[in-house]
């Protein structure tokens, strides 16, 4: 898959959607991710070693998302909401290997208190909408945990279909993907309402 990998444009800080801004992560935002990593719910389908305290896996996940902004790898970025300034959680696009092909990943992560508000998906159609406008893709993905069910809800609300299930980082995963051409009839089909 053809991935434009101008980190400019992969990173989406200064975006924004109707409740949320995007902006980089910062080393300030630790203590407040450190909150994800305590909560054991929000672990459940990261792949983050189990043996790790929270701290050390909040390290690991900054340690993540800084060398994918230094190497062109694309990134998570903090989600701010607008009304408050209150922290979110974290969304973006990635490349990713997956069965030997390099990919573009829709990648998302909330903040327990805001789950099951909308937040998600709203982060992932900007993240779609901004992709495939900029030309960074032909097609998109997002790799789920096989029983993450709340993500799958996302994925397909997105527009994305199930494309396969597989082995990524020694889980078994589902990659729903939606083509760019998909994304034009869907909005094409929005427009002509």
């Amino acid at each position: 898959m053809k991935i434009n990998k101008d980190n400019t444009k992969l990173l989406m800080f200064g975006q924004s959607s109707e409740r949320l801004s995007f902006r980089q992560l910062e080393q300030s935002d630790f203590d407040e991710w450190l909150k994800f990593c305590e909560d054991s719910d929000s672990l459940k389908y990261i792949w983050l070693t189990d043996n790790d305290s929270a701290n050390e896996k909040c390290k690991v996940w900054f340690d993540k998302v800084f060398n994918r902004y230094n190497n062109h790898l694309g990134g998570m970025n903090a989600l701010i909401e607008k009304s408050n300034s209150k922290f979110v959680g974290q969304c973006g696009l990635l490349i990713q290997t997956v069965d030997g092909i390099e990919e573009l990943e829709i990648g998302y992560s909330l903040m327990p208190g805001f789950r099951g508000k909308g937040y998600a998906l709203e982060a992932a159609k900007k993240c779609k909408d901004y992709a495939f406008e900029n030309n960074l893709t032909e097609s998109l993905i997002s790799i789920i945990h096989i029983d993450n069910k709340e993500s799958e809800k996302v994925a397909v609300k997105n527009g994305m279909k199930l494309d396969k299930t597989t082995t990524y980082n020694k889980c078994k995963v589902n990659i729903f993907r939606i083509n760019k051409s998909d994304w034009n009839n869907e909005k094409c089909n929005t427009a002509c309402r």
